[in-house]
């Protein structure tokens, strides 16, 4: 156990400024963070984008740990510390959370963060409407903690940082093997740049110019269209199970999801209109969150919000998944996003696509494979450095892993 700080009971605030003072220039834009770019087990956030320094919102500089306050963004570990290069701001939502110079360190200050008790104080102080509680500050300043010396905050922040390393060098390779795919899928099937493209003079069409020998058909023609259900929520046999369940909550940022939420049991999945789906088959949401496609690593099942595509007539999973991914870019490009205030069967009857001949479709998917497979073994790392990392974070943070110097 850690020596209390000045001989004293103490509190997280002794140890952390909460929601300091920062001065942002004026008349200028600064890098801005929104909740929805936080990932829940990612330690840093990187600002996409840049607003005027005006109006509410949090602030923060280099290092200040962001820390969701409002359901379900709590509740989903919503937190992160912010890797600007300069303060910025962002969503109203956000505690933020900064070390004391000579005191704490900021990476510690990030990991104490994540600690499952402090956590739960937060969600105890939620008010509010239904649907949009929130914490209130004082949960967190009057929380009681011991902060070990500086010197071994560090050493623990550092063993912790190796491994959120790693985790973010496999994602970035993961984002440059899933840009690879999409621009081979674009290169053969939208350009029409594929291998031997000079003897395929282009033709009229109702999309415009196309290879010769490719036809337009409906997007049905080259995959079935299936469904999903939900079983009854207030059966406690039909949850807790084995199963993930997909819903739009848990569409990912990459191509694949791994688990779920929501686990549904054997006789749960009896019970509603969703089969077992294989991995690889192709979801898309169809409901709340519109349009996020993904394929799941192992069986799933799916909630009535999402369809599921499988190929059909020659037309593989992998070359669906990009097809569908670029037809989706494609609609929300073109229609201002109208069409994906929610997608219906016939929203896939009415969409046309070029059908290359099926050669080429397999010989596509013979090198897309090669690229999805390192995805899912680097994904695959990715959850087990997590694991590992969430086990020894509480040990070390409570001292029960001594990293002190003999």
């Amino acid at each position: 156990m850690w020596l209390k700080f000045l001989g004293r009971d103490v509190k997280l605030s002794d140890y952390v400024e909460l929601n300091p003072r920062v001065t942002l220039p004026r008349d200028a834009n600064v890098p801005f963070v929104n909740m929805d770019i936080v990932t829940p087990g990612t330690r840093r956030v990187y600002p996409v984008q840049e607003r005027p320094a005006t109006g509410s919102g949090s602030k923060f500089a280099p290092g200040d740990t962001l820390f969701a306050r409002i359901t379900p963004c709590l509740e989903n570990g919503k937190i992160a510390q912010y890797a600007g290069d300069r303060p910025g701001m962002g969503s109203t939502e956000f505690f933020v959370l900064r070390a004391r110079d000579g005191i704490s360190d900021p990476a510690y200050v990030y990991y104490c963060s994540q600690n499952q008790d402090l956590r739960s104080v937060a969600e105890k102080s939620m008010s509010g409407a239904s649907g949009r509680q929130r914490a209130v500050i004082s949960s967190l300043s009057e929380f009681e903690c011991e902060f070990p010396p500086l010197a071994v905050q560090q050493r623990i922040a550092s063993i912790l940082s190796a491994y959120d390393e790693l985790i973010e060098n496999s994602q970035r390779r993961i984002k440059i093997l899933e840009s690879m795919a999409r621009g081979l899928y674009r290169e053969w099937f939208v350009h029409f740049r594929f291998p031997g493209h000079e003897n395929h003079p282009r033709v009229a069409s109702a999309l415009g110019e196309i290879p010769q020998g490719w036809v337009v058909v409906a997007f049905t023609a080259l995959a079935d269209v299936l469904s999903g259900g939900t079983p009854k929520t207030d059966i406690p046999e039909y949850w807790n199970g084995d199963i993930p369940f997909f819903t739009p909550k848990d569409a990912p940022s990459c191509f694949y999801v791994e688990d779920a939420e929501r686990l549904v049991t054997e006789l749960g999945l009896s019970k509603c209109a969703s089969a077992l789906y294989p991995p690889d088959t192709v979801f898309i949401t169809a409901r709340g969150t519109v349009g996020k496609v993904a394929m799941p690593s192992v069986p799933m099942a799916m909630s009535q919000s999402c369809y599921a595509l499988r190929g059909k007539h020659g037309c593989t999973q992998r070359f669906l998944f990009l097809m569908t991914i670029h037809q989706v870019d494609y609609l929300k490009t073109n229609t201002g996003g109208a069409t994906f205030d929610t997608i219906v069967v016939d929203t896939f009857r009415r969409m046309k696509v070029a059908k290359p001949p099926l050669d080429l479709i397999t010989s596509f998917t013979r090198k897309v494979d090669a690229l999805l497979e390192q995805v899912k073994v680097l994904q695959g790392q990715v959850r087990n450095l997590r694991r590992t990392r969430d086990l020894l974070l509480p040990r070390l943070l409570s001292g029960q892993i001594n990293v002190e110097a003999p």
